[in-house]
């Protein structure tokens, strides 16, 4: 692992070199940018015959119920306990025949994933690990402010982006998930929460590249807005990317009015490079681009995510050339500090660096929201439980 020294402002903190990774980097996204339904139904058979509900294709499903001289309705009715009713056992759902329920307990599971962990901020804030079918390991959050209850959900195990600052990508990038794996995460965290509340909005800013599994994602998310499960309405879903143009492109395609968030980090692309690997073969102007005409089809103003690193990508400079980029966009920017990950060696800017970087973008009329700290003593930035559990457990047993 090489370090790159901070030439502009000696003294300050070193940035991670990963420029001589680009050719396994360039492989890790073409990889995650073409795993699709191949994939999907692959993982649907790793661990042998059990089969997650909301993961059984439809032609599975009536050929099973057909064997057993029941109608194409039960499918419906079994994903509706699931998705409407809470429902974690085939026990519950009494309006299933008996000898059905047996049968179903037999062949599939309701949930496919397990509770690994499960802990609760001060503030409200729910992380859950969640071991999947093949052993495999995500992240989910609940965030509870004021009336909100919004889920923050994973994509992918791991990460093939590189981010350097992200602890989802330390491990490299494992698989995507299904459809189903995406929606269970939903159902998981609602069913924490009171039988009178409900999720309000979905963030799609956990593990992975959203538009990377794109497809999957999509199936998923149409599956939540139903009014008959979960009724998330797409205005109300955010969904975040490292700015892959022809995903965004797609997505924007799709005809569905969901919040786009780019995660821009830096307004240069030398800078950006050495924080955002992939960027050295798209570049700040083509995602920039695509972000336009996302908003151009979808009418839905672009929000753009900016990880404020202590020493590397916070000085008024930044915020000058940043403010250049935006000027004349629709757009919104949203400022993170940093959250201190364990073996990285970024930082959280000062709170003066921070109050100078708002102030600069506000005088040139940038709209600009630094996000709050939610959750910090439970690692419920993406990716920090999962891998200190991670490192807890001996490699003979990986």
């Amino acid at each position: 692992m090489r370090w790159h020294r901070n030439r502009s402002h000696p003294g300050r903190p070193e940035i991670l070199d990963l420029r001589h990774f680009t050719g396994i980097l360039r492989y890790l996204v073409a990889s995650a940018c073409s795993y699709n339904e191949d994939m999907q139904r692959r993982s649907l058979t790793i661990t042998g015959s059990r089969l997650g509900v909301l993961d059984v294709p439809e032609a599975t499903w009536r050929t099973w119920l057909s064997e057993r001289g029941e109608l194409p309705m039960r499918i419906k009715q079994i994903r509706r306990w699931i998705l409407a009713r809470r429902a974690e056992s085939f026990e519950v759902m009494t309006d299933v025949p008996a000898a059905l329920r047996r049968d179903l307990a037999d062949r599939f599971d309701p949930l496919a994933s397990r509770i690994s962990a499960h802990r609760q901020a001060r503030d409200g804030t729910h992380k859950l690990l969640l071991t999947l079918s093949d052993g495999r390991s995500v992240e989910c959050v609940l965030i509870q402010e004021d009336r909100r209850r919004t889920a923050c959900i994973s994509t992918q195990v791991g990460c093939g982006m590189g981010c350097v600052f992200c602890a989802s990508g330390l491990n490299g990038l494992e698989r995507n998930l299904t459809a189903g794996e995406i929606l269970e995460q939903l159902v998981r965290l609602r069913n924490l929460l009171p039988t009178d509340e409900r999720l309000t909005h979905i963030v799609v800013m956990g593990m992975g590249e959203p538009l990377a599994n794109l497809d999957a994602l999509l199936v998923a998310l149409k599956e939540a807005g139903d009014r008959q499960g979960l009724g998330i309405g797409a205005r109300h879903i955010t969904i975040s990317t490292v700015g892959l143009p022809s995903k965004i492109r797609q997505l924007a395609e799709a005809g569905k009015e969901y919040q786009l968030a780019v995660s821009l980090h830096a307004p240069n692309d030398p800078l950006r490079t050495r924080i955002v690997p992939t960027n050295d073969r798209i570049g700040l102007q083509e995602v920039l681009s695509a972000a336009d005409e996302y908003f151009r089809i979808t009418g839905r103003q672009v929000t753009y995510e900016y990880v404020l690193l202590g020493g590397i990508n916070d000085y008024p400079s930044h915020a000058r050339q940043l403010a250049g980029l935006l000027r004349g966009r629709k757009a919104h920017v949203n400022l993170i500090p940093f959250n201190e990950v364990a073996g990285l060696p970024y930082r959280r800017p000062g709170d003066a660096a921070l109050a100078h970087f708002v102030a600069l973008l506000r005088q040139a009329g940038i709209s600009v929201k630094v996000r709050k700290r939610k959750g910090s003593e439970i690692e419920a930035a993406c990716g920090q439980l999962r891998r200190q559990l991670l490192s807890a457990v001996p490699a003979a047993e990986g």
